[in-house]
């Protein structure tokens, strides 16, 4: 961690050394208008163009693959060769939907382009293709950006006191809970989080993504919230009809299934991208934005660094500027490690690994004994 700080002419293998060495919650010194006055003008330009180039790259590609596997598949010779076809089909089409899942977040953001509008009518075809309820989402998405790092007010991710542990947790303390939970989660934690706001802030009251009166969302935003209803609705029927006309199993194939590996994609970037043994987490009496900003980490994924539009190892920049459309973004980010220093966080282990490891380690957050920072809290794994 912190080894973005270094001169960016570190050999690779040097960048990537990787250390539990605890991120510095002291506030940095420098603002975050010296971050922004360091990074070239250019990288906050959007283009309408380039950015609809890219929603037009992934369509295409996510339609090519769509196109072989109901053109051809059914011709390949059985039993053996479908049964090979299907599964990569599921991961290579589900890898390509997070790809554009990830345009509609940056549409959330106003990062696609420089009208709102556009922004919105693009985010919202394309999340509600995806089962996403575009506006609820945004508005809800708006508020963890605006609170990161908060234990109090951040909206997603927000880990729990040992006192606030539920008492059946230490019962999967072991390999094969372990093992169960991470399943879990990936697989139907994003659905369980927008319907039941699971893993999300505290509320004293239920709290949904399709509720318009729910207490995630102000009275201006209600009217939108029921338009991301709507859209909803509306893809459900789309699925419906096609069930009609092609049937279950077809849809499962060609559609459930690589949904569900967007699913798993979407937990497994925002997790990951937001818990680490050497990440803190702020009180009331110690948050401050910049602070809970950079308390992110980038992470790398190899070639899918590429096909998820570099989201994966450009968080940080993210957060700090989340206007900034994702083609500047690694630009961005490689002037800016050699300014954050040690503030800027980067883990290079392999991303299973990665996860095990933090699923066994960061359990719940305490602050340190000897009560130096009672306001910083730490991930622990001990109950």
């Amino acid at each position: 961690m912190g080894s973005g700080g270094k001169k960016v002419s570190k050999s690779r293998i040097e960048d990537k050394k990787i250390t539990h060495q605890r991120a510095p919650t002291s506030k940095p010194p420098f603002t975050l208008r010296q971050i922004k006055n360091a990074i070239p003008p250019h990288c906050f330009n959007r283009s309408l163009l380039r950015s609809f180039s890219y929603v037009l790259f992934d369509l295409t590609l996510s339609f090519l693959l769509y196109h072989i596997a109901t053109s051809y598949f059914h011709l390949l010779p059985h039993p053996l060769l479908p049964y090979i076809s299907w599964p990569i089909y599921w991961i290579l089409q589900g890898c390509m939907l997070t790809s554009v899942w990830i345009i509609a977040h940056e549409c959330g953001h106003h990062a696609f382009s420089d009208y709102q509008l556009v922004d919105d009518v693009v985010g919202l075809v394309l999340h509600t293709a995806l089962l996403v309820p575009y506006f609820s989402w945004k508005y809800s998405h708006r508020r963890h950006h605006s609170n990161i790092g908060s234990m109090e007010r951040d909206e997603v991710f927000v880990p729990k006191p040992k006192s606030k542990m539920p008492w059946y947790n230490n019962y999967f303390n072991n390999p094969p809970g372990r093992l169960l939970v991470i399943l879990v989660t990936l697989t139907v934690g994003w659905p369980l989080y927008l319907a039941f706001n699971i893993s999300g802030r505290e509320y004293d009251r239920f709290t949904c993504h399709y509720d318009p009166n729910g207490p995630i969302f102000s009275n201006r935003e209600r009217l939108q919230v029921y338009i991301s209803d709507l859209g909803i609705m509306s893809a459900i029927y789309v699925l419906y009809k096609i069930v009609m006309a092609k049937g279950f199993v077809w849809l499962v194939c060609v559609y459930g299934v690589p949904m569900i590996v967007v699913n798993v994609c979407v937990v497994l970037i925002t997790y990951l991208q937001h818990t680490h043994p050497s990440l803190p987490h702020y009180g009331a009496s110690e948050w401050d934005w910049l602070r809970g900003a950079l308390a992110t980490v980038d992470r790398d994924y190899g070639v899918l660094n590429k096909v998820f539009h570099n989201s994966t190892n450009t968080h940080v920049v993210h957060h700090l500027f989340s206007t900034m459309p994702h083609y500047h973004a690694m630009e961005a980010t490689n002037v800016l490690k050699p300014i954050l220093g040690e503030y800027y966080s980067f883990d290079a282990t392999p991303i299973w690994k990665a996860l095990w490891r933090e699923a066994r380690e960061c359990l719940f957050v305490e602050p340190d004994e000897d009560g130096a920072q009672n306001g910083v809290f730490w991930y622990r794994n001990k109950f």
